[in-house]
């Protein structure tokens, strides 16, 4: 069943994309206000037609700690699921990605065109500074920015070592960052056909302030996703009817 349900929904998806990707060639030319109406109009469609045929919802925490004004995402990366689900909540969110996507066909131009962000990660100090000038205006125009530290996707419970990045644009900007920590790549894995059932965690954490030094920064960014995509991790691989209710209010006053 979760083989069928899977092809069902890879089909849709693939088929659905191309169609939007084709679609926006004259739009893009003709309207950014349409263009960016129907990526936002393709991305919640997807996430409906995610739980309808593969039986995939989400659940989403902490949003109270995601601040007004500027902000930057700190999100971990385990699946083309965030990318997707982050612009269903962030609907002008510009995404920190590396120079080689900006190649794809179609897709690379809209990317430049939603205003993302480019990084060379062989371009030394030179690229960062571009990235930096790019994160600025973007911050500036008043639109929050998403990173994935990590750079790549990884696994349920792997967190790999930050690339400078990250670093470069909380000494930069100057803003707070919010570590954001999930675990969907326990449902939707990297290059994986499989989409399992269940409900996707994307928890935002309290934000780190800016004034620290990078090193610091980088220590607590690295302690603050860990421990939550480990908790998060063995909340996945718990079924429901087995996990410690919350607490209610009257129980944490009692235990105070």
């Amino acid at each position: 069943m979760i083989w069928l349900r899977s092809l069902v929904y890879n089909v849709f998806f693939f088929a659905w994309l191309t169609l939007v990707l084709i679609v926006l060639v004259p739009v893009t030319v003709l309207s950014h206000r349409y263009m960016r109406a129907i990526i936002l109009f393709w991305a919640r469609s997807n996430q409906a037609a995610l739980k309808a045929i593969a039986g995939l919802d989400c659940e989403v925490r902490g949003r109270e700690n995601v601040p007004d004004g500027p902000v930057v995402l700190a999100c971990m990366h385990q699946s083309f699921w965030e990318t997707a689900f982050l612009l269903t909540l962030f609907e002008n969110a510009a995404f920190v990605l590396k120079m080689e996507l900006l190649s794809i066909p179609l897709w690379g131009w809209y990317s430049r065109k939603w205003g993302n962000v480019s990084v060379d990660r062989g371009g030394a100090a030179g690229a960062l500074r571009k990235m930096l000038r790019e994160a600025r205006d973007r911050i500036e125009a008043g639109r929050p920015l998403v990173i994935f530290p990590e750079g790549t996707r990884a696994t349920p419970g792997e967190i790999r070592s930050f690339h400078v990045g990250v670093a470069a644009l909380y000494a930069g900007l100057a803003v707070p960052v919010v570590p954001v920590a999930l675990n969907s790549g326990a449902f939707w894995g990297r290059r994986a056909f499989l989409k399992y059932p269940g409900v996707i965690t994307l928890e935002f954490l309290p934000p780190i302030p800016a004034g620290l030094d990078k090193r610091t920064f980088l220590a607590e960014l690295q302690s603050r996703l860990e421990s939550a995509s480990e908790r998060i991790r063995q909340e996945a691989e718990t079924p429901a009817r087995a996990r410690p209710a919350a607490p209610t209010a009257a129980e944490d006053r009692d235990s105070a």
